[in-house]
């Protein structure tokens, strides 16, 4: 055997492996892709199977829906034939209304006609009777007519004389009960209760250690306090209470105030007494307006200006006779507008010239004129309507009563004031000497403030050191002096205190 052959029958075997290995990787693969091609046939069988299914369904869904159209378009063709053979119906009506309306219309311009023939007729034989009997008694209707005028009034002179008499009398006694009731009924609807004000006010010590603090070293803090309120302070007179006296009512709030702060405080001092002054100063300031609001709520006068209603709340500081402006104002207003409402006047104007005629009180001491003069300037100056400004005016006949509202504006005043009690002339006579007492220092050159306290038997002056020196104050002493001989009458003698402090002040920085 040669030694090729070997190697060529191991070559031939090798080929011949590789070929059927080849053919068999062919025959499965054959096999696997029948097997898929058959997954897929099924895949289509069972997806073709599910859309018939579907398809079905939505044919049945879609039969349901045209019936239930069906259904719903009958429902709604049936209604709209019923409503109309209702409007059928009931043009049918109309109709026949129509038709009986037509014939009633004919049948009224028919009766018209009739009784215009009728009224023509009574107007011509009306003429004719009156005609005739001008013609019988030889004279005219009106000459009738004069001539029964003047023989009643010649046969009943006197009896006529004496009716019209009886009638003005009765007239007047009415009218004059018919005002007597109105006013009654204003002043018992509004009452008695105004508050009469009082010339001190009381503080309550906390403790009987705080005296010795408000009095301080050798007095050193109540005169300092007295000094800056212009008040009197009485300790021992009442016990467990402070005594603050002033004619001022604003100055005694101010004060009463301030010493209430200091007590709370503990720490009482010329500085402190100073800081809660002003403090206190600001507060009552606050409480002017918060009055001067109420005070218009009140009374029913709304949309006044704001700077006004504070100057109405300084009128809750003074009084006039003893009567505290504030409240006698709001009673006014009530009173007018009652006896405005009676009379029909206008309501609103009669409340604000009521409540706003003191208004120049506020101000009286600080500007020239009379409050009236006054008080016109200042409504002018913020707008108030002309017809209130004539209603307040008149009201102590400065000017003449111009509308309806001025009267009853004066009468409300002398109703609220002439009641039994509301007024007292003495504490009227009182504060006014007070008053002048401080004016007297107060128009002097130097001087910065002046207080009349001690029941007007001293005037504390304090003095401006820059323009008075140790010689002038007391050369202005004197000058007060005798300008108060000269011009006041008073009992026992009148103290004149004139104080001069000078402080030297100076920054850290």
């Amino acid at each position: 055997m040669p030694p090729q052959f070997p190697l060529l029958t191991l070559a031939l075997t090798l080929a011949l492996g590789l070929a059927a290995g080849y053919y068999l990787r062919y025959l499965h693969a054959l096999s696997k892709r029948s097997s898929l091609e058959i997954d897929i046939k099924e895949r289509e069988l069972v997806a073709e199977e599910k859309a018939i299914k579907i398809i079905e369904k939505a044919e049945e869904k879609a039969e349901e829906i045209e019936r239930a159209a069906k259904a719903d378009s009958k429902a709604i063709q049936e209604k709209i034939q019923h409503k109309e053979d209702r409007l059928e119906k009931r043009e049918e009506l109309l109709d026949s209304r129509q038709i009986d309306l037509d014939s009633q219309v004919e049948a009224v311009r028919a009766k018209i006609e009739e009784v215009k023939s009728i009224k023509t007729q009574l107007d011509e034989r009306k003429t004719e009777i009156d005609a005739t009997l001008e013609s019988v008694a030889g004279l005219s209707k009106e000459d009738a007519y004069t001539q029964l005028i003047e023989k009643i009034e010649t046969d009943r002179e006197n009896d006529l004389v004496e009716r019209i008499r009886k009638l003005d009398l009765a007239s007047d006694d009415a009218y004059e009960e018919k005002a007597r009731n109105l006013l009654l009924s204003a002043i018992h609807r509004v009452g008695n209760n105004l508050p009469t004000n009082v010339m001190t006010a009381s503080v309550e010590l906390p403790s009987d250690d705080l005296k010795g603090k408000v009095i301080g070293k050798e007095g050193r803090n109540v005169r300092t306090f007295e000094r800056i309120t212009g008040v009197d302070v009485l300790i021992d007179d009442t016990p467990g209470y402070i005594v603050l006296s002033s004619f001022d009512p604003i100055r005694r709030e101010i004060a009463r105030v301030a010493l209430e702060k200091l007590l709370k405080d503990g720490r009482i001092q010329p500085a402190k007494i100073e800081e809660y002054v002003e403090a206190a100063r600001k507060e009552v300031a606050k409480t002017v307006k918060q009055m001067g609001e109420k005070a218009a709520y009140e009374a029913g006068v709304p949309n006044l200006h704001p700077e006004l209603v504070t100057i109405l709340g300084r009128l809750h500081f003074r009084t006039s006779y003893g009567q505290n402006v504030l409240w006698h104002s709001v009673e006014m207003a009530h009173i007018a507008a009652i006896i405005a409402e009676e009379v029909g006047a206008d309501v609103a104007v009669a409340r604000a010239g009521a409540l706003l005629h003191d208004i120049g009180k506020t101000v009286s001491h600080e500007v020239p004129g009379t409050h009236v003069e006054i008080g016109i300037r200042i409504l002018e100056k913020y707008g108030v309507d002309e017809a209130v400004i004539l209603a307040m005016r008149a009201h102590h006949e400065e000017y003449p009563y111009e509308t309806p509202e001025s009267i009853i504006v004066q009468v409300a005043d002398a109703i609220s004031g002439g009641r039994p009690g509301a007024r007292r002339d003495s504490i009227e006579n009182y504060i006014k000497r007070l008053t002048d007492l401080e004016s007297i220092a107060t128009g002097l050159a130097g001087v910065e403030k002046a207080f009349a306290i001690a029941a007007g038997r001293e005037v504390r002056v304090l003095v401006n050191p820059a323009q008075l020196d140790e010689l002038g104050s007391h050369e202005l002493a004197r000058t007060i002096a005798a300008t108060i001989e000269e011009r006041l009458r008073y009992p026992g003698e009148i103290k004149v205190h004139v104080i001069r402090e000078t402080r030297v002040v100076s920054y850290a920085r």
